[in-house]
């Protein structure tokens, strides 16, 4: 069985992240962002949302352990900042209802997802620069950079809470990253 860790940055929705998982039949564990990666065993890693990108813990170690990672909302500005990106105050702050468009029908993490997909998301802060090898694969009208992934070294965000009833392909989104760590292999 595939086994997926939620690293916790506080976020208000982290349980909610590891029961989306435990849903479509990866077994699952939330550990906290102070977790050495080398004390984990896992094929595949999220790093959830959370209060303050300066409360990372030890994220960024998780983006070198060798298996595939995705960043959930402050989790992807983790990844971004970490990888040489930019994160910067979005416009919009607040949980909203937000229509994103799927740029890159090719990509592992969201390419299935429907060319515009409804999601919950907040921009409070936002990736305002991707980081070198990564690649822009959603955008809304309410911010540039909804998604990107970097599929060479298996790094994927998404600035929207795929794991709310409020996000219309969530669950696609988590199975589509199941496969990624199962095809990591």
């Amino acid at each position: 069985m595939t086994r997926i860790v939620v690293v916790d940055n506080g976020g208000q929705f982290t349980h909610l992240e590891g029961r989306a998982l435990d849903d479509i039949g990866v077994e699952t564990a939330v550990v906290e962002n102070t977790t050495p990666p080398e004390n984990i065993d896992a094929d595949g890693v999220v790093l959830s949302g959370g209060p303050d990108i300066d409360e990372r813990g030890r994220c960024g170690e998780y983006l070198d352990a060798d298996v595939p990672v995705l960043g959930i909302c402050l989790g992807m500005q983790i990844i971004a900042e970490e990888c040489g990106g930019a994160v910067g105050a979005g416009e919009y702050g607040g949980y909203a209802d937000v229509t994103v468009d799927i740029d890159d029908e090719t990509d592992p993490l969201v390419g299935s997802l429907a060319p515009e997909t409804r999601v919950w998301a907040s921009h409070a802060d936002q990736v305002t620069a991707l980081p070198d090898g990564f690649v822009r694969t959603a955008t809304s009208d309410v911010c540039d950079i909804e998604a990107m992934s970097d599929t060479e070294r298996d790094l994927y965000g998404v600035q929207w809470h795929p794991e709310v009833a409020h996000t219309e392909e969530g669950e696609e989104l988590f199975a589509n990253f199941r496969a990624v760590c199962e095809s990591d292999d």
